[in-house]
């Protein structure tokens, strides 16, 4: 492992923003942390990189306490702040140049800028950038480095879905390259398509933390199955059939919470029987929202609302 946190507790204005949270984090790995805004991934993030000291707790990262080995750590991992502001006078290999002279051993600005299609805008100004580059520049900043740990703090916040999109794929492609990812964000559909493992926090507190398919499917969340019935079907006739918890019908269309395999093949044993027909099937398997939302009770704005 890579990161270890032990019993790390925050207090800010008398007010805990971190209670007691444990992890680790495996070499190589793309580990996120999920929640509302406020629920401590920022603040855990900040504590894990160095850059804040009034914790209490126990914090390993590669080996190294970030409060006593601050400028050591500094040279192996790279930071995405979640708020970063650049001067917009400024030009990008300028920039580039100018965080590349902060270490001994650095990646080759053309390449990172190649890499990322920022190659063509080296000479741009800063403030000439879209939102999309920005982001991008980021992470080059970060990289720059060669660090064996990048840190995403909301890295996607505020761009267009297709931004989101590409900047996924920049993701994927650093634990290709064998950097290990830890990252926040609260967009729960960027969380199940890019983390290998997930920490849900609320509150200051992780409620859950496993494997994103474990945390679909063993937390006795149901699927749902929507059809419409040529005939009108009573709800006490279904409600009979084995794993079926909820029943909404409107119009003949239902849209069912059960175990979609066991009760798809009642569904069709009943239909058949009775010459009924089905139409427009559709099953919905539980998603990482709605693990968030069971040990949360928040529902968080979806990517599509962007």
């Amino acid at each position: 492992m890579v990161i270890e946190v032990k019993n790390l507790s925050v207090k800010y204005r008398e007010k805990n923003v971190v209670k007691n949270v444990s992890f680790t984090v495996n070499e190589g790995e793309i580990f996120g942390m999920i929640g509302a805004n406020g629920a401590g991934k920022t603040t855990t993030i900040e504590c894990i990189e160095g850059l804040r000291n009034n914790y209490s707790g126990e914090i390993r990262v590669l080996g190294i306490n970030p409060m006593k080995g601050r400028k050591e750590l500094h040279k192996l991992i790279g930071v995405q702040l979640q708020e970063t502001s650049y001067q917009d006078r400024l030009k990008v290999k300028e920039i580039c140049k100018l965080f590349a002279s902060f270490y001994d051993t650095k990646e080759s600005i053309d390449d990172l800028a190649k890499e990322f299609n920022l190659y063509e805008k080296l000479d741009s100004y800063v403030g000439k950038l879209s939102g999309g580059q920005r982001q991008k520049l980021s992470i080059i900043l970060a990289l720059i480095s060669k660090p064996k740990i990048v840190f995403l703090d909301e890295l996607t916040t505020g761009l267009d879905p297709k931004s989101r999109r590409d900047m996924w794929e920049t993701v994927l492609r650093l634990k290709k390259k064998g950097i290990t990812v830890y990252l926040t964000t609260h967009f729960m559909e960027e969380a199940e398509y890019l983390c290998d493992r997930v920490a849900i926090m609320k509150q200051g507190q992780i409620v859950a933390l496993d494997s994103v398919e474990n945390l679909k499917n063993n937390h006795g969340l149901l699927d749902k199955v929507s059809f419409r019935c040529s005939h009108n079907i009573k709800n006490e006739v279904l409600m009979k059939f084995k794993t079926v918890k909820e029943i909404v019908e409107r119009d003949n269309h239902f849209t069912i919470s059960c175990e979609a395999d066991t009760f798809l093949s009642e569904l069709n044993r009943y239909i058949i029987d009775n010459n009924y027909m089905i139409m427009n099937v559709e099953v919905n398997k539980p998603s990482l929202e709605d693990v968030f939302f069971k040990y949360t009770g928040e529902i968080l704005e979806s990517l599509e609302e962007q």
